[in-house]
């Protein structure tokens, strides 16, 4: 089943809306494939199948690139985050996902105002001394009103917008049992683990609608860069600061993307390319909590070439055990091994039972000879991400979301650099970070706390076996060890076999109405109809509405395959 009754029910209205935009923009197909059309259908709810015939024309990623827009802010999230998945998609998917933009009209302040009032607990005009009602901004999920403290700090007023809620609920229900359908129905995208996908997808979008985990998220990045006074992070005036609403300090710089202002400010851009450029990479590197969006408008340029960061609402992780990983990437990289690349992208990845490892390391090796004797210095990073990701794709392996948030952070912080400075190079700003990290990694201290950091852990795993070994043998004596037995495919098998047999008891049922029939009108006596016996006459007639079913039956089964 696609939904269950009760979420039927509930995102019926949704789910009509979701198709009628699908369809319009030639997509129809996949809608019928899903099986979004027989439920809308079964529910009475009418489906028009007529799609507009230029859209129709269009390749398939300028259609859903405009479907995704239409959709509303759950889809443009969604193709957002799909933009950094260049181990998904292909260059020509990649280019129309980045054309997607949060920009949307305004909400009235107005209907803002109840929701405004009740969560600052006194009307804006009572809490701040001046309070702007038009937005400095506005995007899919809030928009940002400049206010001021009685105090005299000028801030920004971060507001949710109101009923936005329940709405992405509903696409996240219908997104997370579309992929399961989507699996079910192409289980070649079983490897790209769709279900896996749109399950971290809400849970990012969930972190996002929540204003004041963005705002925990800033603090913590903040903290980390306590000692560089060259970065600057809002500060947050959490009395104001809630679910639907935060209130942090305004940033009254010039915008990342306004370069002109730059050098009318006399500001120097290759400095300002190296400190975003290292910023980023010691939120990687060192504290492994990095922005993951860093793109030209949330990074402001101040005085004295500072740089400030802001909106924190999509924020990566990495662990000291992927930072260890990250260093081992970029360590085979320079020593040409491309059997240490490898298996870190195989470690990565979780591997697919379908790769060739001999093939996957050929690849890799042929990427770092791509690279031989170019200087560290030199070398393009988004090049080298982009080649990554090409491999990958090639084998079916998918990236961990971390690892792709990753990716399309230094993409982004890489373009810009190059914006302010054609000659920056964010390979060359990473090398000194990278060593630094390299030499921490293998101090002696270091050593010695990981290996009695793994003897504990080894002591505790002997110490354990006796119990887990006797447990074992309970179960068994027990009857309690079960074998789970996973044949790929089996569900979409049994499908086919129970259509086969529908179709074979239909067919027997023909051919008995064929030849019962056929007896029937031998024999004088009866009512007739038409002059010819009316039993006779109704048994031929079921017997051809039965193999009209049965060549429609077989018909569309053959169009789906």
């Amino acid at each position: 089943m696609l939904t269950s009754p009760l979420d039927t029910a509930r995102d019926l209205g949704r789910l009509q809306e979701i198709v009628a935009v699908l369809v319009r923009h030639g997509l129809g197909d996949a809608v019928r494939r899903v099986g979004w059309a027989d439920l809308l259908e079964k529910a009475g709810r009418l489906v028009h199948w007529d799609s507009a015939a230029e859209l129709a024309r269009l390749p398939p990623p300028l259609q859903v690139r405009r479907a995704l827009e239409e959709l509303g802010p759950t889809f443009v999230k969604l193709g957002q985050i799909l933009a950094g998945r260049a181990d998904l998609f292909g260059p020509e998917w990649i280019a129309e996902f980045e054309q997607l933009h949060s920009r949307v009209p305004a909400v009235p302040f107005e209907a803002l105002r109840a929701q405004l009032t009740e969560d600052l607990g006194g009307e804006p005009s009572q809490v701040f001394a001046w309070f702007d009602e038009t937005p400095l901004a506005a995007a899919s999920i809030a928009q940002v009103h400049r206010a001021r403290l009685h105090d005299g700090s000028e801030v920004v007023v971060k507001v949710r917008r109101p009923g936005i809620h329940p709405v992405i609920e509903a696409d996240l229900r219908l997104l997370e049992r579309l992929a399961a359908r989507a699996v079910r129905q192409w289980p070649d995208l079983r490897p790209y683990r769709p279900v896996a996908l749109v399950q971290e997808f809400g849970q990012s979008l969930r972190r996002e609608l929540d204003l004041a985990h963005e705002c925990r998220q800033a603090e913590r990045i903040a903290a980390n860069f306590a000692q560089q006074p060259d970065i600057v992070i809002p500060k947050v005036y959490w009395d104001w600061t809630h679910e639907r609403v935060n209130v942090q300090q305004f940033v009254d710089g010039i915008p990342g993307g306004e370069l002109g202002r730059v050098d009318s400010a006399g500001l120097d851009r290759k400095l300002l390319a190296r400190r975003g450029a290292q910023a980023v990479m010691k939120m990687v590197v060192e504290d492994g909590l990095f922005h993951a969006d860093p793109h030209p408008g949330n990074v402001f340029y101040l005085p004295d070439n500072r740089l400030a960061f802001i909106d924190f609402g999509m924020v990566g992780r990495l662990s000291a055990q992927r930072r260890d990983e990250l260093l081992k990437l970029m360590l085979g990289l320079v020593q040409r091994d491309a059997s240490s690349v490898a298996d870190v992208l195989l470690d990565w990845t979780d591997g697919n039972p379908s790769t060739q490892e001999d093939r996957l390391s050929a690849d890799v090796e042929a990427f770092v000879d791509t690279y031989h004797g170019v200087p560290l210095a030199q070398l393009s990073l988004a090049s080298m991400l982009a080649d990554v990701t090409t491999i990958l794709r090639r084998h079916q392996l998918q990236l961990p979301s971390d690892l792709a948030l990753l990716i399309k952070a230094f993409v982004s912080v890489e373009g810009m650099g190059r914006h302010l400075d054609p000659g920056f190079h964010m390979a060359g700003e990473a090398l000194p970070l990278l060593k630094r990290a390299l030499r921490a990694r293998y101090h002696p201290k270091v050593i010695v706390r990981r290996g009695w950091r793994s003897l504990t852990r080894l002591a505790d795993l002997m110490a354990a076996v006796p119990d887990d070994l006797s447990r074992l043998l309970r179960n068994v004596r027990h009857g309690g060890v079960q074998v789970h037995i996973e044949v790929r495919h089996l569900d979409r098998v049994g499908d086919q076999l129970d259509r086969a047999a529908s179709r074979i008891a239909v067919g027997l049922v023909v051919a008995a109405l064929i030849v019962g029939s056929s007896i029937v009108m031998t024999v004088r006596g009866g009512p007739l109809l038409w002059g010819l016996p009316a039993f006779g006459l109704l048994g031929f007639l079921g017997a051809c509405a039965g193999a009209v079913w049965l060549l429609r039956s077989i018909m569309r089964s053959g169009r789906h395959e």
